[in-house]
């Protein structure tokens, strides 16, 4: 917190959330000495915020009592985080969001400075934020439902359809939500299969929060949960690869979504599913560290094909 600005407004901050503190104790929360606090409290008063002193053993600092303050301040840093943030909505597949986000920005520019407008401007005319589409649309209700739930660690009953068009009618303890490939997933126990289970969100025909509570595992993740649940599913082939690298170049280089890694020593072991063997190779014929396919037979077998083709490329005159 070097800046003084952010001091300033974090000074501001806690005397509006706190009914008096001393002098010592709004030094000791900036980190700054009694000299410079006065001179902050100086910077507040100049900007038209009446704080009232009180002096004595148990003297300090108050807001003045009625004075309201501004409904909204933000500093440079937080208004580059809010306009950012409402970049980014525009990928999450939410149709309900797409007005809010305009009249929200609409809101915050009316009480912003005018160089903290143009600096919103600035960015909501030229950034642009590749994250991945949304695959499916999304349910506003639902999100909300599910993160609600799981805040309150309440449990949810929902109607789903699987992608063999089963319906099914669950009872859910969310642990966590997920937007993962440009579609929403909800993670949690599963009270119908007795196990940690994944839904998306566009699958759910109907939720509703039941009155049952429950407790959420404290080392839960939910996207690992995902990551490893989607890697796990059944495809025509199992595939066994011995990568000679560390763990953070394996990831860096094939991404989580491949497969399940697990250190090996000095190496990695990649364990996948794929319903294409020459898909896999072409991604393990990229990779700058060298590897050993255990399984698969047909897996070398592609990867020669690869080789081959490449041979073929590169002698054609």
């Amino acid at each position: 917190m070097a800046n003084p600005t952010v001091r300033v407004l974090t000074l501001l901050e806690l005397l509006q959330t706190h009914r008096h503190m001393s002098g010592r104790e709004l030094a000791e929360r900036l980190d700054i000495d009694r000299r410079t606090l006065r001179r902050y409290i100086q910077a507040l008063e100049e900007l038209g915020i009446p704080v009232t002193t009180e002096r004595g053993r148990h003297g300090g600092y108050r807001l003045m009592p009625g004075f309201k303050l501004p409904p909204l301040m933000l500093t440079s840093e937080e208004a580059l985080a809010v306009s950012l943030g409402l970049l980014a909505i525009r990928g999450l597949g939410i149709a309900e969001t797409a007005p809010a986000q305009e009249t929200a920005r609409a809101k915050l520019e009316r009480v912003m400075s005018a160089k903290l407008k143009r600096q919103a401007h600035a960015l909501s005319e030229s950034a642009r934020l590749e994250l991945p589409s949304a695959r499916a649309p999304g349910d506003e209700r639902l999100l909300i439902l599910f993160a609600t739930a799981t805040q309150a660690r309440q449990r949810v009953r929902l109607d789903y359809c699987d992608d063999r068009e089963q319906h099914t009618r669950r009872v859910l303890n969310p642990y966590g939500l997920v937007f993962r490939g440009g579609r929403w997933y909800v993670s949690g126990w599963c009270h119908l299969r007795r196990d940690l289970r994944s839904f998306r969100l566009d699958r759910i025909a109907e939720a509703t929060l039941l009155e049952a509570s429950f407790e959420r595992p404290v080392d839960f993740d939910p996207a690992e949960h995902l990551h490893r649940s989607i890697a796990s599913l059944p495809r025509a082939s199992a595939v066994s690869v011995r990568l000679h690298t560390d763990l953070a170049h394996a990831v860096e280089e094939l991404g989580h979504n491949i497969g399940v890694f697990t250190p090996d020593g000095s190496e990695v072991m990649l364990h996948a599913h794929t319903d294409s063997l020459a898909w896999f190779a072409r991604q393990l014929a990229r990779q700058p560290f060298d590897f050993e396919i255990l399984d698969p037979p047909g897996l070398r077998d592609a990867l020669s094909e690869q080789a081959t083709r490449l041979q073929r490329l590169a002698e054609r005159k």
